[in-house]
């Protein structure tokens, strides 16, 4: 059974890389929020109890289904906006007080501002690249190599066999590989 420290521990160590995997599923940081403090929430409300050793298997599971909820809501509020807007009534939207969260950097800081800059320069294309994969691969791609989750584990979050999630990282690494080398980035 978990203590209410490891569990804020665990949700303040995966809280950033939470937030950039949903950016990459959902390309819309408000709505990439929304699903990291849903998951979180869930978390905390459903699997507390578990074990610490549970949480990044269950928080990733929590969080990927929470991406494929979100697409689905999307996908039936166009229904019904399209309906709607047919109808002449539409639905207005109100922002956010959320989106003016400001996310700190973390991780190796170069000396010098050149380097600062071809440091954020190299990560904003390997974000692009990441980003333009199909979202399989980069789903198993985020899952395998940035929250180090093993095959295994990978294939149960994703709901799929140990062999696709193999396939998709090949590939996705391939890819990831090929526009890299192309732009001469070499890491």
């Amino acid at each position: 059974m978990a203590t209410q420290k490891e569990l804020s521990d665990f949700l303040a160590q995966v809280e950033r890389r939470a937030f950039k995997q949903a950016v990459f599923a959902v390309h819309d940081d408000a709505a990439a929020l929304d699903i990291v403090q849903d998951a979180m929430l869930k978390l905390a409300e459903k699997y507390s109890a578990r074990p610490h050793t549970e949480f990044p298997m269950l928080f990733q599971r929590i969080l990927q289904n929470a991406i494929r909820d979100h697409f689905r809501r999307a996908k039936v509020r166009g229904t019904y906006s399209t309906q709607l807007s047919s109808l002449g009534a539409g639905g207005d939207d109100e922002s956010d007080p959320l989106d003016t969260l400001d996310v700190e950097d973390v991780g190796n800081v170069p000396d010098s501002p050149a380097a600062r800059f071809e440091q954020a320069e190299v990560m904003a294309f390997i974000e692009d690249a990441v980003k333009a994969l199909p979202d399989r691969q980069r789903e198993a791609f985020l899952l395998r190599y940035w929250e180090e989750l093993d095959v295994s584990e990978t294939a149960k979050v994703m709901g799929c066999s140990e062999g696709s999630v193999k396939t998709h990282c090949s590939r996705a690494t391939h890819a990831l590989a090929k526009v890299l080398r192309a732009k001469g980035i070499t890491l």
